[in-house]
């Protein structure tokens, strides 16, 4: 069984679990799903409350797609969501992902 259909297998017992669907998202990614990853990464931004990692990696993930404004606008919401969990550390790497991209298109 693959690694996928490992967590796929775990995630039938569990399908609210957070982590399993985070490690899924980044699965996705790194089988080259990188649309089917950023969805997975959404609907964890779309949780309550978010899943503050889930930011960052669909930022990153819109970069590859090319989709950079789409980006911008995850690493703000992420920024702003991260500082309201007391999540400093997370904020910063979203703001440092965020200046390497620029203000504008």
């Amino acid at each position: 069984m693959s690694r996928r259909e490992n967590i796929e297998a775990m995630l039938r017992d569990d399908p609210g679990d957070v982590l399993l669907r985070y490690m899924l998202a980044m699965e996705l990614s790194s089988e080259g799903d990188l649309e089917g990853s950023v969805r997975g990464f959404r609907e964890l931004i779309a949780e309550k409350p978010p899943y503050i990692p889930a930011f960052l990696m669909a930022a990153q993930r819109l970069v590859q797609l090319d989709e950079v404004e789409e980006a911008r606008t995850v690493l703000r919401e992420g920024i702003e969501e991260a500082r309201r969990q007391g999540e400093s550390h997370a904020a910063a790497e979203m703001a440092d992902l965020l200046a390497s991209l620029g203000s504008f298109g």
